[in-house]
């Protein structure tokens, strides 16, 4: 890549202070390891929609089908000002080319997943999603979008980046006068990646792809597109990674040595029972893929779907 991917994330995990207690939640992973590919866009609801800092708490308030965004002492409903500003900021980053959006969680306004709804009695349950964070992914359904507290779970923080990354070849594709062959070729080197994360979604993609002659093109990418992030939003288990890694080591099943390939299928084995992370038997495939000079396999996104500095292969 010569240019970093875009990104939204919440304003005050780059460090701003724009928080109701006027301080920030500085993310250091976010900053430090992610800024070193990704570009960001801040995005802080509350303040973009006019309320000062500091500013009085604030909490979501009602039930699934209508949520009030209420200030917890004072009781001030914000709720129309919090969507007129939804409203007009999903329009402004539909031109930015986002490639996905970290949101901080438990936020009444950016909170993607399990935000505290209170009832008409004060009870509480962490069944609500903040009012910004709703409109965006309303706004943008397929775009990768996750939590920063989430990011600590390696496996869910390899698929938010993995998505990321798929998501923006996807732009650069529609970017270069894409026609069908490009979308065959385009297919082809994520065949790998589609089925460590959903065989059955790589199944239907083929067939739409093999039929996609018949199919107006807008038509049939947006349907791919959709396919795509469905497939990629189920996750890479070691079970279907192990399935990948047998069905590459095939390619080299008249090349490699006995020995050879008994140290693969050993690798494999490895990390199967979970003694090994997946970076292992994947660095000795990448040898033999240039060893071959493979060009099947050394185009497949499977063995680099991310930058390997990012390290997100090195977990067991």
């Amino acid at each position: 890549m010569t240019e970093k991917i875009k990104i939204g994330v919440s304003s005050c995990l780059l460090g701003n202070p724009v928080r109701y207690d006027g301080g920030h939640k500085h993310n250091r992973y976010i900053t430090d390891i992610l800024g070193q590919h990704f570009a960001f866009t801040p995005v802080c609801p509350e303040v973009e929609c006019g309320l000062p800092v500091p500013r009085e708490t604030m909490r979501l308030v009602g039930n699934s089908d209508r949520l009030r965004l209420i200030t917890s002492k004072t009781g001030i409903d914000h709720t129309d000002k919090m969507h007129s500003f939804c409203e007009t900021k999903v329009e402004e980053l539909r031109i930015k080319g986002l490639c996905g959006f970290l949101f901080k969680k438990d936020s009444p306004s950016s909170g993607l997943y399990r935000v505290k709804v209170y009832g008409n009695k004060g009870q509480a349950q962490k069944n609500g999603r903040g009012l910004f964070a709703a409109a965006f992914v309303k706004a943008f359904p397929l775009l990768p979008v996750e939590e920063e507290g989430r990011l600590q779970d390696a496996p869910i923080r390899e698929n938010f980046i993995e998505k990321v990354f798929c998501y923006h070849r996807w732009i650069v594709f529609t970017a270069d006068a894409p026609d069908y062959k490009k979308l065959i070729d385009f297919h082809t080197r994520h065949k790998l990646q589609l089925m460590a994360h959903s065989p059955k979604h790589l199944s239907l993609m083929g067939k739409l792809v093999a039929n996609g002659k018949a199919i107006e093109p807008g038509k049939l990418f947006d349907s791919y597109l959709t396919h795509l992030m469905e497939a990629l939003s189920l996750k890479a288990t070691v079970k279907k990674n192990v399935n990948v890694l047998f069905h590459i080591i095939g390619y080299f099943k008249k090349l490699n040595s006995s020995d050879e390939q008994a140290e693969l299928i050993e690798l494999i084995e490895s990390y199967a029972g979970h003694l090994a992370p997946l970076i292992v038997p994947l660095t000795l495939i990448s040898h033999y893929v240039r060893k071959y000079d493979l060009l099947y396999l050394a185009g497949q996104t499977y063995l680099e779907p991310h930058p390997a500095e990012l390290m997100l292969r090195n977990h067991v």
